[in-house]
């Protein structure tokens, strides 16, 4: 994330990568039932966009993995997925 404006709309929790151009982040739960909401949550998010982010997880986390869509720079796109999740976590008890 280049532009200094993107990268402020965005959670401290996100990690940027350049090689592969990738933004990731764990979120941590109290409990199996919130992981599964999120998950829910994710899936249709990644439905309604069109895009699913690599991710893995456990019973009170998951790690997820945005790659640039075109390999090569994180987009506004990219960044605007992101910042979803980020919105979902300010509502919820994951951090």
């Amino acid at each position: 994330m280049h532009d200094e404006r993107a990268q402020s709309t965005l959670s401290a929790a996100w990690e940027q990568r350049d090689k592969p151009a990738s933004l990731s982040r764990r979120l941590a739960f109290p409990s199996y039932a919130e992981t599964r909401r999120f998950l829910d949550w994710l899936a249709a998010l990644s439905e309604r966009e069109g895009y699913y982010p690599s991710s893995s997880f456990g019973t009170t986390y998951v790690n997820i993995t945005i790659d640039a869509r075109d390999g090569k720079t994180i987009s506004p796109i990219d960044i605007a997925f992101a910042h979803e999740i980020d919105v979902f976590c300010e509502n919820s008890d994951a951090t």
